[in-house]
């Protein structure tokens, strides 16, 4: 039995949608960030934490590549030249995308207010939409980001593209947003969304 840790407004929600596309038994603890909750097994107080046999797992990314190998699904075996891509595609995604809402969002109501930069959300918009303009060339052909079939990072990028509407970054490849519609209708994403009720 896996345990959850943190608020489905956040990155947890990645995590909860990988259980449940792994159709996965878990424990969903909601607990906000830097609560006691969350510190008790990260000091830096940030969510997610996977939690397994007694042992945390913290940043989302990792958990999720972990579950995904653990279960030998959403991910290509380690070595191949597939992984590589997969990998390469992940690390893509965090740079380009996850850094620049995470930058915006700590400038709107992370930062104390004194170092907040309001300006700098004009520049995480265009870069934004550039990496978009990048990413098209670097999709397969088909449903997933890889092509045919779901891999980690489809659930790094729907997440970051759910991210981005809620930050007013505007979605400007009409491929993406199609794309974004078919994952946010899965089943697996509707029952973690769900939790946020729960």
């Amino acid at each position: 039995m896996y345990t959850v840790i943190g608020t489905v407004g956040s990155r947890t929600l990645r995590v909860l949608w990988t259980l449940e596309e792994l159709g996965l038994d878990y424990e969903h603890v909601r607990a906000e960030p830097r609560s006691s909750d969350v510190v008790a097994f990260n000091p830096a107080g940030k969510v997610p934490v996977l939690v397994v046999d007694g042992t945390p797992i913290t940043d989302s990314t990792a958990i999720i590549t972990y579950l995904a190998d653990a279960h030998g699904k959403l991910t290509h075996k380690a070595g191949s030249l597939e992984r590589a891509r997969q990998d390469s595609l992940t690390q893509f995604l965090l740079d380009e995308f996850d850094a620049s809402l995470w930058t915006a969002a700590r400038h709107s109501f992370v930062l104390p207010e004194e170092l907040r930069l309001s300006g700098i959300k004009n520049s995480l918009r265009w870069e934004f939409e550039r990496s978009q303009h990048t990413l098209m060339h670097r999709m397969g052909e088909g449903d997933f980001v890889m092509g045919d079939e779901m891999t980690v990072p489809d659930i790094i990028l729907a997440h970051c593209l759910d991210w981005a509407l809620l930050s007013k970054f505007p979605i400007t490849e009409h491929r993406l947003s199609a794309y974004h519609a078919r994952m946010r209708a899965r089943p697996a994403y509707q029952r973690a969304v769900a939790k946020r009720d729960g």
